[in-house]
């Protein structure tokens, strides 16, 4: 099980236990996640760190100075 921080910009756009999928996107040297349709985003990730699974399920939402930021837990990563 491999879990996955995302960046919201704001409430009620997903809710704990809630299954998503993720898009990833490609850059020159990184790849990043979105969870679909763009609710919220991660950071960057190198290529050993790229995800197997695109379908998780969100564990937690944490309020934070600088927003909303979702926990999500991919299986069999």
């Amino acid at each position: 099980m491999r879990e996955m921080e995302f960046k919201m910009e704001r409430p009620g756009l997903l809710e704990v236990g809630q299954k998503i999928t993720v898009t990833e996107g490609v850059l020159p040297t990184s790849y990043y996640y979105t969870i679909d349709p763009s609710l919220a985003m991660s950071g960057n990730y190198e290529f050993r760190e790229r995800l197997a699974v695109k379908e998780g399920v969100v564990k937690s939402i944490e309020e934070r100075p600088a927003g909303y930021y979702v926990i999500a837990e991919f299986p069999g990563d």
